[in-house]
């Protein structure tokens, strides 16, 4: 009911000084509490379902006085236009009257007698269909007449108007017992009218529903300005009233897991931070003399062993998104490494290499500013839970918003894109002849290797206009997202480790963790290794030691070449292949032939790489059945101990 009148909850400043102060109701125990509590609600709840149905039954009743005025009038004017008139000296009228006739006399002889007719009310929609239905099902022997109702004279927020009335002619029982049919189906509501040739009777039937009209709307508003006033009193309430059902479910919670000890005592065991013990007893004490109670409370420090403790994490404004997002996937342990302080920097570091551009990086930098900001000037004492879900999600995550819009300008500024465009920051190292042609090759202003060469930061934006951009940015953006996930990855598997050392836990760094990270740099280590050795080699010099010069018929190397000549042959490394060395592998394939085609490789950067990966491939699958097996196995081994 608030929601409809458009009322919030009256705000009633933090539930945290409402627990510490209490309020005047505290003195009372709280079964006494709960139940004035329940009846003053079940009282105005009571009241409210009254106006509710007496509002739905006084809206009826208005609507179908609307309705009937509306049927009245238009039915009025139709008796009283020149439409009828026509109709009674054998004239046409509009596309919706239809005229009877005797046929035998001949045509423009009318027959003398007196047409039945009935009115109401029918859907708008359904206005084509029922005159068709009208139409059909008697034969072309009545007359239909719709109008508008008039909006003017009525309140558009009380009544919804999507429908019209209609008139219908009729001369026959058997048709009017067809027509109640049809408007049953259709849902229309008929309407008696009076005899429509005495027009003083019919004026002073519609003086009188006016007049009822008035006064249903007077008692409408009326209801409604009750209703309003209700809930305007229960706004200022309600907040109140949810504090203190809070307050007792969790006091009966907190009952529920205690246990009798001695006569008239009861005993319960739970967990205090460390820091706040103090507190805590001051608490219970001082909620213990404002009850009056003779007996004491006691809090002490439960002797040793303890079960595990719950996990508790203190964040604050910053750090708190990042809990949240962690404990998604699920909560560490009690004195586990937490991995929110990673997260903390990574996730939005890796947000921008995903979505690195300056222009929607900064789009989001300047929306978390905003929240921040925004944030610290609304109503004081207003936090994000009382917003709306997604604006308080929205806050509560401001900071990790604003980093990621940072990152993200970051990451653009490497990728040299603004809104996809590049921006010439610091010129372009490579050149182009004055009369270049589509298709022509860029020259670099440096020699291979120079340091001098380097762009200063990010990428040249010569590569934006170049044929192979698009190969040139997936390569460098695919092997950086790798790089950067296997590194990520791996520190995951280092804090399994610590964790397993911290706990002392034996079967968990020697079943889990040496395989694990075995098999993460056996398959994936290697990747990254992979990376950067194609990255570092002087692939110009390779290709060149594995060339030919037709002129002398020679290679770098003196060997002997021609056309035929491959380029393992002209090759001096000898590491097999196709190329034997000296062309660059194609690295998604190479890590593809691993496992598909082990022991073979196309275009090896190093000697006897086949069989490196042959072995390494052998390690890591022999790090699967112990990953999956040794820990089970052992732990049954001890079960097995111990119990003989």
């Amino acid at each position: 009911q608030m929601h409809k009148f458009g009322l919030r909850s009256v705000y009633k400043g933090e539930v945290d000084s409402f627990i510490v102060e209490g309020d005047s109701t505290t003195a009372k125990s709280g079964v006494q509490l709960l139940e004035n509590l329940e009846t003053e609600m079940e009282k105005e709840e009571t009241v409210m379902l009254e106006l509710n149905q007496f509002n739905k039954q006084i809206s009826s009743e208005y609507e179908e006085k609307i309705e009937f005025q509306e049927v009245l009038e238009n039915s009025l004017k139709f008796f009283t236009s020149d439409e009828l008139n026509g109709l009674e000296d054998g004239i046409e009228g509009d596309s919706n009257t239809y005229q009877a006739q005797d046929l035998e006399d001949g045509p423009k002889k009318t027959t003398e007698f007196k047409f039945s007719y009935t009115a109401g009310i029918v859907s708008m929609e359904e206005k084509t269909r029922f005159a068709r239905q009208i139409y059909r099902s008697t034969r072309n022997n009545c007359l239909v007449n719709f109008d508008e109702i008039d909006l003017s004279k009525y309140d558009k927020r009380t009544y919804k108007f999507d429908k019209l009335s209609f008139l219908i002619f009729y001369k026959s029982t058997a048709i009017e017992n067809k027509i109640a049919k049809i408007c049953d189906a259709f849902g229309a509501k008929r309407y008696p009218l009076p005899n429509m040739e005495d027009t003083n009777k019919v004026l002073q039937l519609l003086e009188e529903n006016r007049s009822e009209i008035v006064d249903s709307k007077r008692v409408l508003d009326k209801n409604k300005d009750a209703r309003r006033s209700i809930c305007v009193s229960i706004s200022d309430r309600i907040e109140y009233w949810n504090w203190i059902t809070l307050r007792e479910k969790a006091c009966y919670h907190a009952l529920n897991a205690f246990k009798p000890d001695v006569k008239g005592m009861l005993r319960g065991e739970g967990w205090v931070l460390g820091e706040a013990l103090p507190l805590t007893q001051v608490a219970v004490r001082n909620a213990h003399e404002s009850m009056g109670a003779g007996m004491p409370s006691f809090v002490e420090v439960m002797p040793y062993p303890w079960p595990t403790p719950p996990t508790y994490f203190k964040t604050n404004v910053f750090t708190y998104a990042f809990q949240e997002f962690v404990d998604t996937y699920g909560v560490p342990r009690y004195q586990e490494a937490n991995p929110a302080l990673f997260a903390a920097a990574t996730f939005p570091f890796l947000y921008g290499v995903m979505y690195g551009d300056i222009g929607h990086g900064f789009c989001i930098f300047a929306y978390g500013l905003f929240l921040i900001w925004s944030y610290s000037r609304r109503t004081k004492g207003r936090k994000a839970e009382k917003d709306d879900e997604m604006m308080g999600g929205m806050y509560s995550a401001r900071y990790m918003i604003a980093m990621m819009g940072a990152f993200s300008v970051y990451c653009g500024v490497i990728y040299n894109d603004w809104f996809a465009i590049a921006v010439n920051l610091f010129g372009t190292t490579w050149k182009w002849a004055d009369d270049a042609q589509l298709g022509d090759e860029a020259v670099h202003d440096s020699e291979y290797g120079d340091p001098n060469g380097v762009y200063p930061f990010g990428m040249d934006p010569s590569w934006h206009i170049a044929e192979n951009e698009l190969l040139f940015y997936n390569s460098m953006k695919m092997k950086m997202s790798v790089v950067l996930g296997i590194i990520q990855m791996t520190t995951g598997i280092l804090l399994k480790a610590s964790n397993a050392r911290y706990f002392k836990q034996p079967l968990d760094y020697w079943c889990e963790f040496v395989p694990m990270i075995i098999f993460d740099l056996s398959l994936f280590g290697y990747m990254v290794v992979l990376i950067f050795m194609k990255w570092s080699i002087n692939w110009e010099d390779r290709m060149y030691q594995g060339s030919c010069d037709f002129v002398s018929g020679l290679t770098p190397g003196g060997a002997l070449c021609n056309a035929s000549t491959t380029t393992a042959q002209m090759c001096p490394l000898d590491y097999g292949g196709e190329g034997d060395g000296c062309q660059p592998p194609n690295l998604i394939t190479t890590l593809i032939n691993i496992a598909l085609a082990p022991g073979s490789v196309d275009e090896p950067m190093y000697k006897n790489q086949d069989s490196v990966q042959l072995i390494l491939l052998f390690v890591a699958f022999i790090c699967v059945p112990v990953i999956l097996l040794a820990k089970p196995i052992m732990i049954k081994r001890q079960m097995k101990h111990q119990h003989q």
